[in-house]
């Protein structure tokens, strides 16, 4: 039996629409991927001895994994809300903003704040969870912000805060 591990931090349940259909296609691809391996795994099965049988063995893990996957997508997809438009007020950070920071070197980032869902899509994506996102969510334009890093704490300021509906941003 595995060592018992604390369940993870319940993830924030929020996506943008580009994100959310990104996921539902997911699942209907997954769906038809299992439909092949499953062809494949019964194939192999067929084969005689499953002790040996390397291409039973691959395609029951491959099975498994896909499962897994398409467990947590039915689960996760029906809690997400889908936030779309500006806020309020656009001159602060909020879900979905764009947001561009400045170190005391004048080196510029810019990050997009997105749901936990969807951050690796893009490599400027942050996940609203992360220590980065939380700094700056209800920040202002020019603000002072104190970043913890692994590599120590960073003062930024906010240069720039944009909000798109583009996906691509």
């Amino acid at each position: 039996m595995g060592r018992y591990r604390p369940p993870a931090p319940k993830k924030s349940p929020y996506i943008t629409g580009p994100g959310m259909e990104r996921l539902r296609s997911e699942e209907k691809a997954l769906w038809l991927r299992r439909r092949d391996v499953t062809k494949a795994l019964a194939a192999a099965a067929a084969e005689g001895d499953r002790s040996e049988n390397a291409e039973y063995i691959y395609r029951k893990k491959e099975l498994r994994e896909i499962d897994r996957r398409i467990r947590y997508l039915q689960k996760r997809l029906p809690d997400l809300k889908i936030v779309s438009g500006s806020p309020e007020n656009p001159a602060q950070v909020f879900f979905g903003a764009l947001v561009t920071i400045e170190d005391s070197d004048g080196v510029e980032s810019t990050y997009r704040i997105v749901g936990p869902d969807e951050f690796d899509e893009q490599p400027h994506y942050i996940s609203m969870d992360s220590p980065v996102a939380r700094a700056l969510m209800k920040r202002h334009l020019d603000d002072e912000v104190r970043l913890e890093t692994p590599g120590g704490d960073r003062i930024v300021w906010i240069t720039e805060i944009r909000y798109e509906e583009s996906s691509d941003t």
